[in-house]
């Protein structure tokens, strides 16, 4: 649970059914979480950028797609852990390769974190 703090999201948005469904959760999480969800950033962002946004933020969580955990990785890389780490494949979505991310999944993911950050 978060409370009252704007969270800073990072997303693993790699290229596989489960990086672009963190995308579109991401995206999603913005409109639908309005005051709580402050920025939402890819983890292949700019370093520089990447850096700014981690500095400001009041707490983060990085929604990663599979256990490569690409966005916990970079997030380490700029010397910071998540407050909430989410891992799609840990909640019952399965990476099967290139295909587009289905509407019951990005729902099902988008559940788990708006209940997470609650």
């Amino acid at each position: 649970m978060l409370n009252d703090s704007e969270i800073t999201l990072i997303t693993c948005s790699g290229i596989s059914n489960t990086g672009k469904l963190t995308a579109k959760v991401g995206e999603i999480l913005i409109r639908r979480c309005p005051g709580q969800i402050e920025m939402c950033l890819p983890a292949r962002a700019q370093p520089e950028k990447m850096l700014d946004a981690l500095a400001h933020a009041e707490k983060i969580l990085v929604v990663d797609g599979c256990s490569d955990c690409c966005g916990r990785k970079k997030l380490k890389e700029q010397g910071y852990d998540p407050d909430i780490h989410i891992i799609a494949t840990e909640c019952g979505i399965v990476k099967n390769g290139m295909e587009d991310p289905r509407f019951d999944e990005i729902e099902l993911l988008t559940s788990v974190v708006r209940e997470k950050i609650r």
